[in-house]
């Protein structure tokens, strides 16, 4: 079943008083909403036992969780030793998300740098073949994670090389980020047809079975000639994308993916717009 929800907490949610994570379950829930994204965005820096007690309380609430891991993640580092702490990064965001009970792990591939978009990008795929041995070797592949479509130019992370890296091993399921496709496409996604044709794609790539439940971020997002500046809230009537025409593509193609808002304060409440726009149709 498609399910909605927030990356980390809203002003809102500590507007009202709360501030633990463990309360965003009971929050999340009251909202009528079925999911939760966690940042591990500056590193994973939790205990053990905070990671179970977060997994305690989201089952209590029935809400699924799923994690981001650390932002510096950069599978195309030139430095080869850089470039495996990216590894630990991902492995390690996995792990705690398995202690709470989630099973997506979402993450940056990695970024251009000085390197021709090819060099990079068969360097990134050579390493996440690397990455997808040591989560059968760390006994995760049960899990799915989630390399995500970029909304810089400078960032390796389009819709076709997402499809490329998950094409490596069924460990891999897309994150298609709709705000960073429009912001790196400068205003691309604007019609159904517009979405359709990215979806059709990942699936004539990956199939229907592994694109049915793939993972989403969606927010408007403020952009450049250079792609994403800034994540907007649903107030924005400038840059877009809007979520009505991708609902439609969702229900036309029958997929039923976690859908994640990235609102910038507000994403507890656009969450619970999507969720509304959705069971509308």
């Amino acid at each position: 079943m498609i399910k909605f929800g927030p990356s980390g907490n809203s002003e809102s949610f500590y507007a009202a008083g709360f501030s633990h994570t463990e309360e965003a379950a009971f929050f999340v829930k009251d909202r009528g909403l079925d999911c939760f994204e966690y940042s591990f965005g500056r590193g994973v820096r939790m205990s053990e036992d905070k990671a179970i007690s977060i997994g305690e309380a989201f089952l209590g609430q029935g809400v699924e969780i799923s994690a981001h891991a650390p932002y510096f993640i950069n599978f195309a580092n030139p430095d080869d030793e850089m470039a495996a702490k990216s590894y630990g990064y991902v492995l390690d965001s996995a792990k705690m998300l398995r202690l709470m009970g989630g099973t997506r792990v979402v993450f940056h591939p990695a970024a251009q740098g000085k390197a021709s978009r090819e060099e990079a990008v068969e360097k990134t795929e050579d390493r996440l073949k690397i990455l997808r041995d040591y989560i059968y070797l760390n006994g995760l592949q049960d899990m799915k994670f989630c390399p995500e479509t970029m909304g810089k130019l400078a960032q390796i992370g389009t819709v076709e090389e997402i499809a490329r890296f998950c094409l490596i091993d069924p460990v891999y399921t897309p994150c298609i980020d709709f705000g960073h496709v429009n912001a790196r496409e400068q205003g691309s996604l604007k019609t159904v047809e517009d979405y359709k044709n990215r979806l059709e794609y990942m699936i004539d790539a990956l199939g229907y079975d592994r694109m049915k439940h793939f993972h989403a971020h969606f927010s408007k997002i403020m952009y450049s000639t250079k792609g994403e500046i800034k994540h907007l809230t649903f107030e924005d009537i400038v840059y877009g994308p809007e979520f009505y025409p991708l609902a439609v593509a969702l229900k036309e193609l029958k997929l039923e993916p976690y859908i994640v808002s990235e609102s910038a304060g507000t994403q507890i409440a656009d969450a619970a717009e999507m969720k509304k726009i959705y069971l509308g149709l």
